[in-house]
């Protein structure tokens, strides 16, 4: 562990990704078990800066569809969601964004989240793809039917192999980082992105050694 010139522990409080969109969730990453049902309420969302407060349950199952809504599902399970955090962030560069988090009280978080702060939610499955863990994440409501994959590591996430569900890479693409589409969903803008991508085409980073496709 690193050290302050105080003496104090320095907590390595940043988060290596690379993030990919995908067009459906492989079905070969579900179990059958439930994956982890996330709702989260942002209370700061400006210049990529966030301030948010996230739920967590694996009791609970749901389908994501463009008719769910967030605080109607946390209204009605409040009790199973057991887990909590308050956390803040930075803006992402090059992979790397600062986060910090800790734990709070789930009761506490539940009442933040149904009063106030613009919500996601969303089913996040993981999987391991050669060396490295990954996050699925399956959006619901006005983000459906976003599919977004992420790599992660606890130094910056170079030499990855890309698996051949992932359509090309938004790293760093700040409209789809999760505290963007809490107030600018998806399905706003989704006709758009694929007109985009059809004249673009994919694309992957090439500043993080090499890529190497599944």
């Amino acid at each position: 562990m690193d050290m302050t010139r105080e003496g104090m522990p320095m907590l390595d409080e940043y988060q290596y990704e690379r993030r990919f969109f995908c067009r459906s969730m492989p079905t070969e990453f579900d179990d059958g078990d439930a994956p982890a049902l996330i709702i989260q309420g942002y209370f700061v969302h400006a210049d990529r800066y966030a301030l948010r407060v996230r739920l967590t349950t694996h009791a609970l199952r749901i389908p994501m569809t463009a008719d769910l809504d967030a605080r109607t599902v946390l209204a009605e399970h409040r009790d199973i969601f057991r887990t909590a955090t308050i956390g803040v962030k930075g803006p992402s560069v090059g992979g790397t964004r600062y986060e910090a988090s800790r734990d709070i009280d789930a009761q506490v978080a539940a009442a933040l989240v149904l009063r106030g702060g613009d919500v996601i939610i969303k089913n996040r499955y993981t999987a391991w793809i050669g060396a490295d863990g990954w996050n699925i994440d399956v959006f619901g409501g006005a983000n459906a039917p976003l599919v977004v994959a992420a790599a992660q590591r606890s130094t910056p996430v170079t030499n990855l192999i890309i698996p051949r569900f992932c359509v090309t890479e938004i790293t760093d693409e700040p409209r789809f980082s999760n505290d963007e589409l809490s107030w600018r969903p998806f399905t706003r803008w989704a006709d758009d992105y694929e007109d985009e991508l059809a004249r673009n085409g994919p694309s992957f980073q090439q500043s993080f050694g090499t890529n190497t496709m599944e």
